[in-house]
């Protein structure tokens, strides 16, 4: 399938802006984010060592095929961020795993950023925290599910990768925010494709 163009989420790395949406969104322009607020999710570390989903809701008895489905897309969600770390890391998707767990706008935003990034001369350290929950699994031609996340930031700093100095941000963005993620099946295998910072602190 093919990239599919979608309008700029006016997420980007180079200019630091002002307004709350964006300064939401990590660091110095901002770095995209995914999936919704989840008070009640476990606490799953987005980093490219993290192994497994911890948390769906559900039992594990006549629910068990759901459950699974579950946490297929928190797996899916969460390499997703893994491998959008290790990108921003190096301002690169390129020998990342981006491509293959993000697709259409989610990935648009995240090149976007990326390249940002790269012009700037700036990269990321540390790591985001998240915790992701799955909101909803539409069964349909085409299965889509909906993740809820609270995207904690605080030891995701942006850095100038010459000086290795902090990037100044803006004062009001949120460290801890409400993001969304929308994800597909193609086949067996789930893929995030938009990810919505959203203007809330969690």
């Amino acid at each position: 399938m093919t990239l599919k163009q979608q309008r700029s989420s006016g997420l980007t790395f180079a200019a630091v802006r002002t307004r709350k949406h964006t300064s939401a969104l990590l660091l110095a322009g901002s770095l995209m984010a995914l999936a919704g607020c989840s008070d009640s999710g476990s606490d799953a570390d987005a980093s490219p060592s993290m192994t497994g989903p911890t948390q769906t809701a559900g039992s594990s008895s006549p629910s068990s095929t759901a459950d699974a489905e579950d946490s297929a897309v928190i797996a899916a969600y969460i390499r997703s961020w893994d491998a959008k770390t290790e990108a921003y890391q190096k301002a690169s998707s390129a020998d990342t795993d981006v491509k293959k767990y993000t697709t259409f706008k989610a990935l648009t935003d995240i090149e976007r950023n990326l390249s940002a990034m790269k012009k700037a001369g700036q990269v990321t350290t540390g790591k985001p925290v998240i915790h992701p929950k799955v909101v909803k699994v539409t069964n349909a031609e085409i299965p889509k599910a909906t993740v809820a996340d609270c995207v904690d930031t605080t030891n995701w700093t942006l850095i100038d990768k010459a000086t290795k100095k902090k990037v100044p941000l803006p004062s009001e963005r949120l460290i801890k925010y409400v993001s969304t993620a929308t994800l597909e099946k193609w086949g067996t295998k789930w893929m995030v494709t938009e990810l919505t910072a959203q203007d809330q602190a969690c």
